[in-house]
């Protein structure tokens, strides 16, 4: 996949400096995965497709393998940002610099071709990212592709050894995820389903998601700070504790650097792994969420 030269650019006139971490209390085990990041630019090479929502980051490949490295995070997932829409070259070239130690999730509609979808796991990508994320106008993040897109996406999908990561308000999972789980294709949720912690235990969603993934049907991001509250997401464990004795085997861990559209409020994934760190509790659950679940989901 390469960047279609009769599509939009646009290069931001000015960038915004992602957070770095700093060197986490706790040492993560061999071959951990960061499995939820972005990357964006060199905006001169990899201009976005799309007017970007949100405060454009400097974030290239180089920025987040050093990331990665103060992390002590071996491997990481990379997920296409709306902004760039179906274009993956940035992608791809992070991918291609990170050595084999990266995988990545693509964007693409059913428009893509046989040979793209190839061409796309061929350069490290594992699965395919849909949003139902939408403006106050009710029209999706220009750049995505809605969840009413999988079903005709999904015996190609599978064939070319792709699964499907969904973003969505918490409540739209509970129009489409009966459906979604009957394709047959993984499905993984973004960011803890984005769920209200306030709205307790007995939510809905929250019970519906619980059930999917204890049945095996969903894979879970643990991925904090965008439902929890800074700094101790203290709000957020009993999400956080349910689903992973829910389904230990198919949880992930995400930071989601370098934290797009949450400005001076965006969290050092260094706390962030602490956190997760002081949760999951034993030993064999970190090395079940950090390295054993994204090895077999991500094909390390």
């Amino acid at each position: 996949m390469t960047a279609d030269p009769q599509a939009a650019s646009y290069i931001p006139a000015t960038t915004e400096t992602p957070r770095m971490p700093g060197r986490p209390r706790h040492a993560l085990p061999a071959h951990a995965c960061d499995a939820h990041c972005h990357v964006f630019g060199p905006y001169d090479r990899f201009p976005l497709r799309h007017p970007s929502s949100y405060a454009a980051p400097d974030a290239p490949a180089r920025r987040y393998l050093s990331m990665l490295d103060t992390l002590g995070a071996q491997r990481g997932v990379l997920v296409q940002p709306a902004p760039y829409g179906t274009d993956a070259a940035a992608l791809l070239d992070a991918l291609k610099q990170g050595q084999g130690r990266l995988r990545g999730v693509a964007v693409a509609d059913p428009g893509i071709s046989d040979a793209g979808l190839q061409a796309l796991h061929d350069g490290g990508v594992r699965g395919l990212r849909f949003v139902e994320a939408r403006d106050p106008a009710g029209r999706l993040f220009p750049g995505s592709v809605g969840f009413d897109q999988i079903a005709a996406l999904a015996p190609r999908m599978k064939q070319h050894g792709l699964h499907a990561q969904l973003w969505a308000p918490c409540d739209v999972y509970a129009r489409h995820l009966p459906a979604l789980a009957g394709l047959g294709l993984p499905l993984v949720i973004d960011h803890l389903g984005s769920l209200v912690p306030a709205r307790g235990p007995a939510d809905d969603v929250f019970q519906l998601l619980r059930g999917l993934l204890a049945d095996g049907a969903l894979w879970m991001k643990l991925t904090l700070c965008r439902v929890g509250t800074a700094p101790d997401y203290a709000d957020a464990r009993y999400l956080h504790d349910a689903f992973a004795s829910a389904n230990p085997d198919q949880c992930l861990w995400g930071s989601d650097w370098p934290f797009v559209r949450m400005g001076e409020k965006a969290p050092a994934a260094d706390a962030l792994l602490d956190v997760a760190w002081d949760w999951l509790g034993s030993d064999a659950l970190r090395h079940k969420v950090w390295v054993d679940n994204p090895a077999r989901l991500y094909g390390f």
